[in-house]
């Protein structure tokens, strides 16, 4: 008998219904009764990874400590439970067919045909049980991504019937998400998608125990009576998810639901004690009671698809919570606005963020946007690509350094104040090839960093080619634009501030990546204070 038990998360009728949501939710739940939690994602795509994808296409690409580039919902994993994730915790359609692949090249099959069934599917569930049996975990949550009934995910559909089958009795258990449409014009909720969706998964051979419904209204005993009826499942196993206020508020939905315990007797586990959910209320009710409010101007160029700076904006709530601060963001266009146009969208907020991204698009918007806040002493922060653009415009303004850009943008300036680091310079491959992942920061005594962090060592997530060119910093030095952050091993700048400024500050690394409920980042508490300062001194 297995000693983890495994919990499998499907979803049907449409995309979007928010699987990483609820499973980051159970598992919140679940470890808030004692028990060790882990969550994976395993995404139908055959990229290998998202980090050669456009962020308009599957939203920001999220980097582990290990450096793995993942999926978006790692994110939410780790902000939910407070513990870090890795590269097993993501697999893609992708990483699967090119293990399988280099086995094949290798004659680990023995010149056997290889086919879908078993290798393909044999190596999904290698990897559904591989952190199961690390011994850390008494329940592994996978979600899997996409449709059922999509063609791509159909391998681990199949992947999943036989887990289950391998597994035995009582050690595994499916929660299959769906919708449950209003008919306005009809003035009632709709079961038809839920049963079809059930019924798709059960033609691929896999009974769901759970059904998590989402809804717009909430779901009557007599809706949840017929849904069990024709899904074959017990009605007190019928979920109804309703859109929340804040994703926050899942978990107490849940709970108020029973999904974790019904969970729990499914799989045979205590369900003693009752969840200890006392800090998690007290964070939610600080960001629903808040006594100040903030805009911070986030300057980016995907600001079409908030999505792309999911990280970013969760960060902000956390910083916002702490500061008893709403934190309303105002999405500002990088290559939309610029000279007066982008000042007018800038005197309205009391910080400016300018945000990390890759390629020329929209950058002169990120370089003036980072001069406007130097200028007029407005709070700032600039993360990756947001403290290259900083440089850029204090090179050009307070250095009079006019051509000063990053090799990245312009390979012919005569003042590469941004340049690619070595070890990238004869890279032909782009996947998984940048700095990623986490590296240590030294910090200099007595400055704003050490004032954030309350310390002079840190370890902070990484994902860039580009950096500070050294050559430049002891110009830069001189006229108050300090290195304060060091890499001990590379003598890299990781930390940018400007002395004679109320709160100037970026980074090299993406902060926004290790900021949980339990955990604010920093960085973004002591921003989100300076913009309340700054509002109440304005």
């Amino acid at each position: 008998m297995s000693k983890t038990k495994y919990i499998f998360v499907t979803g049907g009728v449409t995309s979007s219904l928010g699987k990483g949501i609820v499973s980051a939710s159970l598992g919140k739940l679940l470890q808030a009764r004692g028990y060790k939690v882990t969550i994976q994602k395993f995404d139908p795509y055959i990229n290998i990874d998202p980090g050669t994808m456009n962020p308009y296409e599957h939203g920001e690409c999220y980097v582990t400590d290990d450096g793995a580039e993942t999926d978006l919902d790692l994110g939410h994993y780790e902000r939910f439970l407070n513990t870090p994730t890795s590269q097993a915790n993501n697999l893609t359609t992708g990483q699967i067919y090119y293990n399988v692949i280099k086995k094949e090249r290798e004659g680990a099959y023995l010149g056997k045909t290889v086919q879908v069934i078993p290798h393909i599917t044999d190596e999904i569930k290698n990897n559904f049980f591989a952190l199961g049996e690390t011994g850390k975990f008494d329940i592994v949550i996978t979600e899997i991504g996409g449709c059922v009934g999509d063609i791509e995910s159909l391998p681990f559909i199949e992947a999943v019937r036989q887990a289950r089958w391998d597994l035995g009795d009582y050690n595994s258990i499916v929660i299959h998400l769906t919708l449950v449409p209003y008919l306005k014009s009809a003035g009632e909720l709709k079961t038809k998608p839920t049963q079809h969706s059930v019924k798709q998964l059960s033609e691929a051979g896999v009974q769901p125990n759970i059904l998590v419904c989402r809804a717009e209204y909430p779901i009557p005993m007599d809706i949840r009576k017929k849904i069990a009826l024709f899904c074959n499942v017990n009605v007190n196993s019928v979920i109804q998810s309703i859109d929340a206020d804040t994703i926050y508020d899942v978990p107490l939905l849940m709970k108020k639901e029973k999904l974790d315990e019904i969970v729990l007797e499914k799989l045979q586990l205590s369900t003693e004690p009752e969840p200890n959910l006392e800090s998690w209320k007290g964070f939610l009710g600080k960001l629903k009671n808040p006594t100040t409010e903030v805009q911070i101007g986030l300057v980016g160029k995907y600001v079409e698809l908030p999505d792309a700076y999911k990280s970013i904006v969760e960060a902000l709530i956390h910083a916002g919570a702490v500061n008893e601060c709403r934190v309303e963001v105002k999405w500002v266009h990088a290559e939309k606005y610029e000279g007066d146009t982008l000042k007018k969208q800038l005197d309205e907020v009391d910080a400016v963020l300018v945000a990390p991204g890759f390629g020329e698009r929209g950058v002169e918007g990120k370089i003036e946007a980072s001069c406007i806040a130097r200028r007029t002493l407005k709070p700032f922060f600039g993360i990756c690509l947001g403290l290259q653009c900083a440089v850029i415009g204090f090179a050009r303004e307070v250095l009079k350094l006019k051509d000063a850009h990053s090799a990245e943008m312009n390979p012919n300036t005569t003042n590469p104040v941004i340049d690619i680091m070595e070890d990238q310079k004869n890279l032909t491959q782009m996947g998984g090839t940048m700095r990623l992942g986490s590296y240590n920061c030294k910090i200099k005594k007595n400055s704003l960093a050490n004032e954030v962090y309350g310390k002079l060592e840190i370890s902070e997530r990484h994902r860039h080619r580009y950096e500070f060119n050294n050559q430049y910093l002891e110009q830069f030095e001189k006229a108050g634009m300090i290195a304060s952050g060091i890499n001990p091993e590379s003598g890299l700048a990781e930390i940018m501030e400007i002395k004679n400024h109320p709160h100037f500050i970026g980074s090299q690394f993406h902060p926004e990546l290790k900021s949980t409920v339990e955990n604010p980042h920093p960085l973004f508490v002591s921003f989100v204070k300076a913009a309340i300062e700054y509002k109440a001194k304005k």
